[in-house]
């Protein structure tokens, strides 16, 4: 008798497959590797994270506990997974994480990669709520509530339909075009799945009994090729960022954080490459610039995400009709564009050991080219970005978002500049540094053979504009708030959000408060925003004694006058903004009054760099030296946190506490366990006589 397919397996290998689960014949032992496979665990809150790599195995399986039960394994393979929804319970559940396997099969000549696990969860039953399978930025887009339904609607074969027995139920399905895809099931043996008024519910044999769960969730989608080598001998000791990194770290990319970004981000990588060169492989350093340029736009853009897999496959469908999985890249950031020449910069000139190799990767092939010749496209896209305003230095000849976008630099929620059009950092200080490292390039001679005389000098003549464009720029972004209004500010923004003021009053001296806005408005009004922007200043730029005393001294004070807690650095502080603006930066929000990991890295190695200069007086790095310090109590106060993303906040007794974004559902988003360029401390020791430990 014939068997009938569904999603490209037969139905009786599906049964046999979740009835027999850990035994079934379709699962091949895990491959021997040189080395044991990576596995690690982090739990943020509610949120129990379990990371899997060996091989051509790569899983992220988040069981979240509390009253909005979830099962979600993440799959860097395409940038897939699977999940499943429950309803919310009555009283908090409780999950329980044993043994993490790596598991391979073959199907139809196809190879599957996934993972096994064994758990345990406390419930009187748990309803399911849905199954998601396919791409992360759909399961991203069920999690926020965000288009998911339309995309259901739109392309009814993104549902699985279950495979119910007693003790089991599995969801599998081909991916849209007919391309090995997706699975994910669960079975348990002291337990029992049935149907109710149309809906999918687990109960334990017996009550009050833990039910034992197996779970086994794979991905048809091609595999990614983990570094065996990626660290030198000058990394840091940090277990945890140790296996985070590598765990988001491929021969073809980085991945920017897992679960939600299990794939390339253009921003992440190159600050992510910035702050970890001194401690990565050159091969590594080297496989990162090249993912960056093999994914320029034909005019030189940097491509801030990309869209592969399903999510390709649906954009094709939708857009041209056709299931192709060509990859499709968004260039919607403006900051990437100006951040890649100083950061190839400091591999390829500065760095002794990229600088070594740096006309070999250059003549590199990419494509029908070479790596050169698409540096050379984004140099000139920066050039001509340029000239506008080197001509005329007004408002309205800065770098604004493109149009009808509300994001354009790394704070992209829609609230994240405040509503500007206009980006503080973008102009004031990756401009003038893309066209310093612009000069730098010209200088060493390494663009001659991948331009023409006229096109060297036009980069020629974009150089020299950097001190103009740095000055202009950022006289346009300057705030300037009178003591006694700040103070009023700072008094009333505390009662309303329930903070003390006193130490942030004390700090606010009898001079006027004045920084850098976070953004422009459409009329080129600064958004009073304070910001921890000023960080890549410091990293890349050389600013006055005067300007280094201002700024970080500002930023450096208690919030909510400055940006310190006993949590670590907020990236914003609303406090001299109107009243309007204050609710829309709150430490709920995604780019609000929240800590961002990197950002305390990129000003612990901007104040590192300034240290390092040798025409500072003596009072400002006694200021400076403070402020370090300063950050890195902030920073070794979070320690249990320093791989994630991001992170909020609560406040009693007068004392900031840590509160993971996102894994209490009281949040806009939610976090990754594990962020890119929150690893990046690995390059970072703590200043002599400071110690996390």
């Amino acid at each position: 008798m014939a068997r009938r397919k569904l999603g490209g397996w037969p139905v009786a290998a599906t049964l046999a497959w979740v009835a027999g689960l850990a035994l079934s014949p379709a699962w091949a032992a895990p491959e021997q590797g040189s080395r044991a496979p990576l596995q690690f665990r982090i739990t943020e809150g509610n949120i129990e994270n379990a990371f899997f790599q060996d091989g051509s195995v790569a899983a992220h399986l988040l069981l979240s506990s509390g009253e909005k039960p979830r099962v979600l394994v993440a799959f860097p393979a395409g940038n897939s997974g699977a999940g499943l929804w429950f309803e919310p319970t009555d009283k908090p559940v409780h999950w329980s994480l044993g043994q993490v396997t790596g598991q391979r099969r073959t199907v139809d000549g196809h190879a599957w990669n996934g993972i096994a696990a064994d758990a345990s969860v406390t419930a009187d039953r748990l309803v399911l709520k849905d199954a998601v399978l396919g791409s992360i930025r759909m399961l991203r887009d069920y999690q926020q509530g965000q288009g998911y339904a339309a995309q259901l609607a739109a392309t009814p074969k993104v549902a699985a339909t279950p495979q119910l027995t007693e003790r089991s139920v599995s969801w599998q399905r081909e991916r849209l075009d007919g391309a090995p895809g997706y699975a994910i099931a669960l079975s348990t043996d002291n337990g029992r799945f049935t149907r109710e008024d149309g809906h999918l519910v687990l109960r334990p044999q017996r009550a009050g009994e833990a039910m034992r769960l197996h779970i086994e969730a794979s991905t048809g989608e091609t595999p990614l090729t983990p570094f065996t080598h990626l660290l030198n001998d000058h990394a840091q000791p940090d277990e945890r960022s140790r296996e985070a990194l590598q765990f988001l770290s491929y021969r073809e990319k980085f991945l920017a954080g897992s679960w939600r970004f299990d794939t390339y981000f253009g921003r992440d990588t190159m600050m992510s490459l910035r702050l970890l060169m001194p401690v990565l492989q050159p091969a590594a350093v080297d496989a990162g610039i090249a993912s960056v340029l093999a994914r320029l736009s034909p005019d030189g853009q940097v491509a801030h995400e990309e869209g592969i897999g399903e999510f390709a496959v649906m954009q094709h469908l939708k857009e041209d009709g056709k299931p192709s999985a060509e990859p499709i890249y968004d260039y919607v950031m403006v900051d990437s564009n100006v951040m890649l020449p100083p950061v190839a910069a400091a591999w390829l000139l500065d760095d002794p050991r990229g600088r070594h190799g740096a006309r070999a990767f250059l003549a590199g092939k990419l494509g029908a080219g070479r790596q050169g010749d698409a540096l050379v496209r984004n140099l000139l896209f920066v050039a001509n970005s340029s000239e506008a305003f080197a001509r005329q230095p007004v408002y309205s000849n800065l770098i604004a978002l493109k149009p009808n976008a509300k994001v354009g630099q790394w704070r992209d929620s829609n609230e994240g500049i405040g509503r500007g059009r206009y980006p503080y950092d973008v102009n004031a200080v990756w401009m003038p540094s893309a066209l310093r490292a612009i000069g730098q390039f010209l200088d060493a001679g390494l663009l001659d053979d991948y331009t023409t005389p006229v096109q060297r000098e036009r980069l020629r003549a974009a150089a020299t504009s950097a001190d103009a464009w740095e000055r202009h720029a950022s006289a346009l972004f300057a705030v300037r708030v009178s003591n006694e209004r700040a103070s009023e500010q700072v008094r009333d923004y505390a009662r309303q959000i329930g903070v003390s003021d006193a130490a942030a009053l004390k700090a606010v001296d009898a001079s006027p408060v004045e920084f850098p806005a976070i953004a422009l408005d459409a009329q080129g009004k600064p958004i009073p925003v304070l910001n921890s922007d000023e960080g890549f200043q410091l990293l890349f730029g050389k600013p006055d004694a005067a300007v280094l005393d201002r700024n970080v001294g500002n930023l450096m004070r208690p919030f909510p006058a400055g940006l310190m807690t006993d949590v670590g650095m907020l990236v914003a502080n609303p406090a001299y903004a109107d009243h309007d603006v204050w609710s829309r930066f709150g430490n709920n929000a995604y780019h609000g009054t929240v800590v961002w990991a990197w950002q305390q890295a990129i000003m612990a190695a901007g104040l590192k760099r300034q240290l390092a200069r040798s025409d500072l007086p003596a009072t400002t790095r006694q200021h400076l030296e403070a402020a370090q310090a300063g950050l890195w109590h902030a920073i070794c106060a979070a320690q249990a946190v320093r791989t994630s993303e991001l992170w909020s906040w609560s406040y009693a007794n007068g004392q900031y506490r840590i509160q993971p974004f996102g894994a209490e559902g009281a949040h806009e988003d939610e976090s990754n366990a594990a962020q890119l360029w929150s690893t990046v401390f690995l390059a970072l020791p703590a200043p002599a006589g400071l110690s996390c430990r």
